[in-house]
């Protein structure tokens, strides 16, 4: 039987009670994060189960104001990457996806960018660096048509690229490099 209270009480302490609400806080936060990292991560394997299934229609303005639907592309290989001018690895990419255009091109490959950016931002961007393919812009909308290639993170860049037969062949979640995107479009062509 004891006299007093448990002089290990942590309540005896409040440095103890602080450190255990801490460490408390601590775990809900951090089980928080990996709960949104692993809705995070299912989503983006959700896009493989797109993988050999038709490729989504979607119509989106060019330069100039005009619409334009993918299916102008039916029966090529298409390479469609959705970047933005404010993304480091999207404006890397860009050379690389020039020179494979102008490799395959004549084989039926065809890329096209889909800019989810400010159309002025996008002309003011092409002026500086060259794309030597059709770039469509949509700022909502544009984020909308990658949501349905499985993009539903919200990743850029992001690529999807669609065979002859237009179906989803390969999606890319994050920077592209050249060497892979030539043994996708490679083994597509």
């Amino acid at each position: 039987m004891s006299d007093g209270p448990d002089p290990n009480s942590p309540f005896r302490h409040p440095g103890r009670v602080l450190a255990w609400v801490t460490l408390a806080v601590a775990l809900l936060v951090g089980l928080q994060v990996w709960q949104d990292w692993s809705r995070r991560a299912e989503s983006r394997e959700s896009g493989t189960s797109l993988l050999q299934s038709p490729r989504p229609a979607f119509t989106l303005e060019d330069l100039e104001g005009r619409r334009r639907a993918v299916q102008e592309w039916d029966g090529k290989v298409l390479a469609i990457n959705f970047w933005a001018t404010w993304c480091p690895p999207c404006r890397r990419e860009i050379p690389a996806f020039n020179a494979l255009q102008q490799e395959y091109g004549s084989r039926g490959l065809q890329f096209l960018g889909v800019a989810v950016d400010d159309p002025d931002r996008v002309r003011a961007f092409l002026q500086e660096v060259p794309v030597h393919y059709p770039v469509l812009i949509g700022e909502e909308e544009a984020m909308e048509v990658a949501v349905r290639y499985g993009n539903e993170a919200g990743v850029l860049p992001f690529t999807a690229i669609v065979d002859r037969q237009g179906r989803i062949a390969y999606l890319r979640y994050g920077e592209l490099s050249e060497e892979l995107a030539r043994e996708v479009i490679e083994s597509l062509l």
